[in-house]
């Protein structure tokens, strides 16, 4: 909204502090200044408020506002005096707003530095978390206007605004005075304030996202007259999917004497509905969709589904009328998943919803789905089913406006009925969040992740995002630093998803081979090896072997204490004639269950070839008809669909084992989610058999090849090691605090900054450079410029021999092989003839920048380098230098702060981390100097965001100690941190 001319002309409208918010029972509201065009509103939405409410905030009966009341209530300076509304439809439903007073508790300006604040909700919308908001939203702004207290007066029987400030987790003071509580508090964010907030953004976004999942009633608007179309195609689905709720078919073109369609009502428009609608699927033309919406808005509706296609995908006309969607749809408190989507299921026996273009629901299983891309859905539904893989709920977000991947994390978080997420990612709307919930939910249950349009250097078409400059090498690395399992393909990712959610972690990388082919298990062997796993020689069964065979080898693999997981390979019998037979599957899948039933912490796969029986048994596993005698077949006619092995219904648990036993929620998410049986406990009772889904703990996944079966087992060797180290965190050493001179680094910031109008910042010079690393205690080895041969021997004679002649020319910096480095130079005639060939071959002095610098211990060249990039966050990394990290590539990464584990790791996984280690005989180098460097270079960017880029290059690692020879520093205003202020959705 735009300020009137009545405003404040030196502060102008605040727009930056508007904000969509998820409130805590999942609908939205909008929070905004409340300005002089405001006061019809306020005046409509006091007279809403009971006496009650009034009461407890004038403290005296106040059954109606003045015209001095309304004046004073909408006109601000939005310095000393700001107002705040959260609005639904237009309407106010809460107010908040803060005075700044001086110490006798008087108006005033700044420098006061403390205000009193009040709120007001609507009655009917109290418990709904709106203070709470409000709250967040108020701070943030009276941080940003100097303000640092806050004092409230609260009457001792308004118990529930004392709860909005004593849940805040901020610091405060109380006190009982004239018959009132005097609350201070104090407005600097604290770990628990913290906690607090995104407890409270997990459980509110959590929350929209099931009542889209779980409406109790769903309205499929654009249902066509005659069979096919697309709302049509969404209704038959939803009715074949058995949904459990009341469905309506609306349609205003149809005639007024329809009252049915398919068997289910049939209606205009949503007001003939006498009964609430909890969900919309729209499937009308972009240009309809509006009305559609404001007839859901207006209706109650809680949530939208809009298929309809048009938006961003055709371009800049296109992504404002999402954009106006998005703002329409939000301003009636509703959560919008789409536009151009595919749909939405939930197989939960409870709902059974296919409210989709899906033909077919799939069957209930333990993974969840969450998809960008509608035609990638479509296949990964297919090969899914294909594959016997139950699914507990399905997302296709298409342009993903609103719902994203991090509302599928968070709700995810907490469902008891999901034990795999699995997400394809075609772009990250928020990755500093994305890396946050990811690793929170990695900590109890596996997040398998494909990203698409890694390579393509542009966004895909309706997903506008920020721009991220970090390499798709570095987001892989990042994401593993949060326990997502990233993987390539979908079909990398399905197979994944089948091992992790039917089988326990695997405890170690030690894996058992058996099986009836000596070149299958070979080629297994060699599979593992490659994947970075430790095989035991294969066990070679013969061609001859049995089922029975078969069952007491994995059973006594399986009690073996020296393997921690176990890979069958099977291929059909070879029988007397010599011809081969395919044999019965399901009788060597029933002996493989037999060797596993007694409960194995150890994950088991099959590699199968041309076993039939299997595909018949896959397609009886996921249908809806009745449940079969519990046999198992283990073969497979569809060599290029990984499968399962099937005994009974899925069971609600998560994959856990003793050895990686699941971690509670990171610190800053009170959140705890539901705690599933453990492998091997009984299935639910209330549980329906029917449908049957092929995941859950007993189902054996079977791959048509060793690669993609190893390579599923690997990731789950990695994540199990990962959730492992999750559940005891790092830390950052404590020593850093007494070598470190924060306050003195944030004033040379300061003074650099200030001499640099330029908002992009500037370099600092080297001596600058030096100065503020060693604020942090990393020291820089000197150089002196050496203009002409006399600079050069006179700085080498400060200095003392042996010393080093080097260019800075940006061209030959670093550049050894180009001869820009001419080192252990150890006297003045030595010095004079280096001189004098490096400007012979390279330049004049002028354009070659020499210096000279003394030698340091000979050891390993590194590089250490920390950035900040808009949209990811600061990065640390780190390599050796030189060919290794710029020619192949080979740097780790890790997201700032780092702790000691973080640090610890950084230098082990780069692939040429053995160098460090004391490779062919070499002197291992002091690695505990290095974490020690990384940890100090992490802490300088996370105290002093404003320093957006360092390189320290090289740093030479010797047996003992370290040496800084090059820095580069780069200081500039800090970006923008959405991600540390109050809860708001994203605006793309």
């Amino acid at each position: 909204m735009e300020p009137t001319p009545e405003q404040s002309p030196h502060h102008a409208y605040p727009d930056h502090w508007e904000a969509d918010v998820v409130l805590r029972d999942g609908g939205t509201a909008r929070i905004r200044p409340i300005t002089t065009d405001d006061a019809e509103r306020l005046v409509s939405f006091y007279e809403q408020v009971s006496d009650e409410s009034k009461y407890y905030r004038f403290f005296a009966p106040y059954p109606r506002l003045s015209d001095r009341d309304v004046h004073r209530f909408t006109h601000h300076d939005y310095v000393d005096r700001v107002g705040l509304a959260v609005t639904i439809g237009g309407e106010f439903i809460g107010t908040v707003r803060y005075d700044r007073i001086n110490d006798q508790g008087r108006p005033a300006s700044a420098p006061a530095d403390e205000a009193e604040v009040a709120f007001l909700v609507q009655d009917a919308h109290q418990g709904r978390g709106v203070a709470s908001a409000l709250l967040e939203h108020i701070a943030a702004v009276a941080r940003e206007r100097g303000i640092r207290r806050f004092a409230a007066e609260v009457l001792p029987a308004n118990n529930k605004m004392i709860k909005v400030f004593r849940d805040g987790g901020y610091t405060q003071r109380r006190s009982f005075e004239d018959g009132s509580v005097h609350l201070t508090l104090d407005l600097e964010p604290t770990e628990k304030s913290l906690a607090v907030q995104r407890g409270r953004e997990q459980r509110a976004e959590a929350r929209s996202v099931q009542r889209l999942l779980a409406p109790g009633s769903v309205a499929v608007i654009g249902t066509g007259r005659t069979p096919g179309g697309v709302g049509r195609t969404v209704l038959r689905n939803l009715l074949a999917s058995g949904y459990t709720g009341r469905t309506y078919a609306v349609n205003r073109a149809f005639d007024e004497g329809t009252a049915t369609l398919d068997g289910v009502p049939a209606h205009r428009s949503l007001g003939e509905i006498d009964e609430q609608v909890d969900l919309a699927v729209i499937a009308v033309p972009a240009h309809r969709v509006p009305e559609a919406v404001a007839d859901c808005g207006e209706h109650g509706v809680q949530g939208l589904v809009v298929l309809s296609a048009g938006y961003a995908e055709r371009g800049a006309e296109g992504r404002e009328l999402q954009r106006e969607l998005v703002r329409q749809a939000r301003s009636y408190g509703m959560r919008l998943i789409g536009p151009n989507a595919f749909g939405i299921i939930n197989t939960a026996e409870s709902v059974r919803m296919n409210a989709s273009l899906a033909p077919e629901s799939p069957a209930r299983g333990r993974i969840g789905l969450f998809t960008q891309s509608g035609a990638i859905g479509i296949a990964l539904l297919s090969g899914l089913h294909r594959r016997g893989a139950g699914l507990s709920s399905f997302i296709s977000a298409g342009n993903r406006a609103d719902v994203s991947g991090n509302d599928f994390l968070q709700y995810s978080f907490e469902d008891p009925d999901t034990d795999v997420a699995l997400l394809y990612l075609e772009s990250l709307g928020n990755p500093r969040k994305f890396n946050r919930l990811a690793r929170r939910t990695a900590a109890v249950k596996p997040v398998v992740v494909v990203k698409g349009a890694r390579h393509s250097g542009s966004t895909p078409p309706g997903h506008a995002v920020p721009v991220s400059r970090i390499p798709d090498a570095t987001v892989s690395a990042l994401m593993r630093q949060a326990g997502v399992i990233r993987v390539d393909t979908v079909t990398e990712m399905v197979d994944a998803g089948l091992l992790l959610a039917g089988q326990p972690l695997p405890t170690g990388p030690r894996v058992a081979i058996l099986g009836n082919s000596e070149s299958l298990g070979l080629l297994t062997y060699d599979a593992c090896l490659a994947e970075g796993l430790r095989p035991r020689p294969p066990i070679d069964l013969t061609t001859a072997a049995s089922p029975q065979d078969f069952r007491d080898a994995l059973a006594e693999a399986l009690a073996d204490g020296t393997c921690d997981a176990v890979i069958v390979t099977a291929i059909p019998w070879v029988g007397e004639n010599g011809e081969a037979e395919t044999g019965d599957g399901q009788v060597l899948a029933a002996a493989l269950h037999k060797a596993v039933a007694g409960g194995s912490a150890k994950p088991v796969a099959v590699v199968h070839v041309e076993i039939g029986g299997l595909a018949e048994a896959l397609a009886a596993a996921s249908s809806t008809a009745a449940p079969r005698p519990r046999t198992v077949t283990p073969a497979a006619d569809r060599p290029r669909a990984a499968t399962t092995l099937s005994t009974g219904p899925a069971r609600s648990t998560a994959p856990a084992t003793p050895a990686a036993p699941e971690a509670g929620p990171a610190p800053e998410a009170p959140t705890t989610p539901p705690v599933s049986p453990g492998p091997g406990s009984p299935a639910d009772p209330k549980e329906s058999p029917a449908p049957e889904a092929a995941t859950g703990p007993g189902r054996i996944p079977a791959y048509p090849a060793a690669e993609r079966a190893v390579r599923a087992l690997a990731e789950a060797v990695k994540y199990a090691q990962w959730r492992r180290q999750a559940a005891v965190p790092g830390k950052i050493p404590e020593f850093l605090d007494d070598t470190i001179d924060e306050p003195g680094a944030a004033a040379l910031i300061e003074a650099q900054l200030a001499t640099a109008p330029d908002p992009r910042g500037r370099p600092l010079t080297h001596d600058e450079a030096r100065e503020l690393l060693g604020r942090y205690g990393i020291a820089v080895r000197p150089t002196l410029p050496a203009p002409d041969p006399e600079a050069a021997v006179a700085a080498a004679t400060r200095l003392g021999y042996p010393v080093a002649l080097k260019t800075t020319a940006p061209h030959l910096r670093h550049r050894a092989d180009l001869g820009g480095v001419r080192l252990d130079i150890a006297d003045e005639e030595a010095l004079r003839r280096a001189y004098g060939e490096l400007t012979d071959l390279l330049g004049k002095p002028a354009e070659l920048l020499p210096v000279v610098q003394a030698m340091a211990p000979r050891g390993v060249d590194t590089v250490v380098r920390a950035s900040i990039d808009a949209a990811a966050g600061a990065v640390l990394s780190f390599g050796l230098a030189g060919a290794p990290s710029e020619l192949l590539g080979d740097t780790a990464h890790r997201l700032v702060p780092a702790t000691d584990r973080d640090a610890a790791e950084l230098i082990r996984s780069i692939r040429a981390a053995p160098v460090l280690f004391g490779w062919r005989g070499s002197a291992p180098v002091d690695t505990a100097a290095l974490e020690e460097l990384l940890l100090r270079l992490s802490r300088l960017v996370d105290d002093h965001p404003e320093v957006v880029s360092v390189a320290l290059e090289p740093v030479v690692v010797a047996p003992h100690g370290l040496t800084v020879l090059g820095a580069s520093v780069r200081l500039a205003p800090p970006p923008a941190r959405s991600d540390l202020g109050p809860r708001r959705l994203p605006n793309y």
